[in-house]
């Protein structure tokens, strides 16, 4: 599997995926940015965010994990879903005041990263499919 970067890497796990890399720094990054939330927002927009954060990652693993590229591009979508949703999130906490628009843009900025990813990485298995029927 050469991740959609038109060289070849083994790929052991998907730990070795460097879209699943980033998206566990994606994570962290997100847990420290909402320390500094109010304590009021801890089952709101704190919550809504770190899950949506954290399903990136666990999206692409259990895409791994199945084996199929069928569902592995299905999990790998989902994932660019939790994208969006975590920077609409970040968005509407920037346009409370809960956060500075710079350090929502940091964010936004490797979560448009890591969406050029999956989508490189999607286009890679759909093409790779698609050998192997024709």
């Amino acid at each position: 599997m050469d991740e959609g970067r038109g060289r070849q890497t083994t790929i052991n796990s998907y730990r070795d995926l460097k879209v699943w890399q980033r998206a566990m720094d994606l994570a962290v990054e997100t847990y420290e940015l909402t320390k500094a939330f109010p304590r009021d927002e801890v089952y709101g927009l704190v919550s809504q965010i770190r899950r949506s954060a954290t399903s990136v990652p666990a999206n692409v693993a259990e895409g791994y994990g199945r084996q199929m590229t069928g569902a592995y591009v299905h999990h790998l979508k989902i994932a660019q879903g939790s994208l969006k949703e975590l920077e609409t999130h970040l968005i509407l906490s920037s346009r409370l005041n809960l956060i500075s628009a710079d350090r929502v843009e940091k964010v936004i900025t490797l979560s448009e990263e890591i969406g050029k990813m999956l989508r490189s990485l999607i286009r890679s298995l759909q093409d790779e499919r698609n050998d192997r029927t024709s």
